[in-house]
């Protein structure tokens, strides 16, 4: 008999505990293909490293990164690299599955992967984030490559640390190679849309579950917790759609305002440096209240585990929008179900950074690069013909949109390992 990796995370506790959680719900729903079902309560493969670097003040300081492999049936990994300093490996497994199920739920050829370095990037002067960058990508290096796992931005890592990866790997291959990292500056063979993508494609699925249930996002009220490029993004997509963006909260501190923030005024205002809580165009709450506040449309667009089985009953509003990973534990799932909140998930509604990595990632290979409408016009089609179909199944099954994503996508990954066998 197989046993669990209890070892890791027994289910319920921690990010991986919740990601077994939810692929259990699907296995009613997969007929034979439930016979591997296993397959996804397995990484692949999991890689824990030592980061040494030498400081600025002539120390050496010892960080812990990781890389998981969570399924690599469909194509090669795909996912984002995060530092912070509350990185464990049992949210980088989760963080890696729900890759796996992101990928094939809107339909991109990749597997799930993820990674991570436990370190506080606000601590580290610009050298030393550099040097941080590079050693990490110098120990995963025989994981990662173009054509078979391909990295990304994700929480504090930008445009610059994928530079600095892209260079790292190509020094060790003797060559350049712009595709083995996605999210990458234009000039290095980036894709134009690819910083907006995210909160794009959360306010691409927001608008069409909004049709679906019949509320108007001219007016429509916004709330939105994280206000970094996904949160940022969704905001100014939402206000330039006549939408109110009514509360925004980060780790600074919660504003609200009913009459509406003035985006493009915050904008500027935290592109100065400035503080979200200092900003005067609003009134600063306490963090709890943020939860109660009345919206249309309510954007947890920070880290996971933030929506739970305490403050889900106290929450207002018509759509949630998952624009961060795994941010609705399942305890909180049934409770908004039960409320008719609906929710649509993280492996839907911030796919479309995943996607336009997708894109990004085909034109390095081609070396032939399309103009941002064409960009946000594959991406909208994208984002909203992957909605319909979870959405048709929701219904087929009445089932949650989050349910109904896994269903079509766990039967994607499992019909190829299916097809694929196994060997030897």
């Amino acid at each position: 008999m197989h046993q669990p990796l209890s070892y890791l995370a027994p289910a319920g506790i921690g990010p991986w505990g919740v990601f077994l959680q939810q692929i259990d719900r699907v296995e009613p729903y997969l007929g034979e293909l439930a016979f591997w079902l296993e397959t996804l309560k397995r990484p692949k493969r999991i890689l824990i490293v030592d980061v040494p670097i030498h400081l600025d003040n002539g120390g050496v300081a010892h960080f812990e990164g990781y890389r998981v492999h969570h399924n690599l049936s469909r194509g090669p990994g795909k996912g984002g690299v995060r530092f912070h300093q509350d990185v464990s490996l049992s949210e980088v497994m989760a963080l890696a599955g729900w890759m796996t199920v992101k990928n094939a739920a809107i339909g991109v050829p990749y597997g799930g992967a993820k990674g991570g370095v436990r370190v506080d990037p606000r601590q580290l002067s610009m050298g030393e984030l550099e040097r941080v960058t590079r050693r990490y990508t110098s120990e995963i290096n025989m994981l990662i490559g173009p054509d078979k796992d391909i990295p990304a931005p994700d929480v504090n890592t930008n445009e610059q640390i994928m530079a600095w990866m892209m260079d790292t790997y190509s020094i060790n291959q003797g060559r350049t190679a712009t595709g083995v990292v996605t999210g990458k500056p234009l000039s290095l063979g980036g894709s134009l849309g690819r910083k907006d993508a995210t909160g794009r494609g959360v306010f691409v699925a927001g608008v069409a579950a909004a049709e679906k249930l019949g509320v108007p996002v001219a007016g429509a009220r916004v709330c939105i917790q994280g206000f970094g490029n996904v949160g940022n993004a969704a905001a100014r997509c939402f206000h330039n759609a006549a939408a109110r963006i009514i509360a925004i909260q980060d780790v600074s501190g919660t504003l609200h305002n009913p009459a509406g923030i003035d985006v493009p005024a915050l904008c500027e205002w935290l592109r100065l440096g400035k503080a979200l809580a200092d900003f005067k165009n609003a009134e600063l709450i306490a963090a709890e209240e943020f939860w109660g506040i009345e919206s249309e449309f309510l954007i947890p667009a920070a880290l996971e585990g933030q929506i739970t089985g305490n403050n889900a009953g106290r929450i207002r509003t018509r759509i949630i929008l998952e624009g961060a990973n795994g941010p609705t534990l399942p305890e909180a799932d049934d409770i908004l179900g039960g409320n008719g909140v609906l929710v649509v998930p993280d492996v839907l509604a911030n796919a479309g950074g995943v996607t336009v990595s997708y894109f990004e990632w085909v034109q390095d290979f081609s070396s032939f690069f399309w103009s941002e409408e064409e960009i946000n016009r594959r991406l909208d089609k994208i984002m909203t013909d992957a909605f319909a179909a979870i959405w048709a199944k929701a219904q087929e099954k009445k089932v949650s949109m989050r349910t109904a994503a896994f269903i079509l996508a766990c039967t994607r990954v499992l019909e190829a390992r299916q097809v694929r066998g196994l060997y030897p």
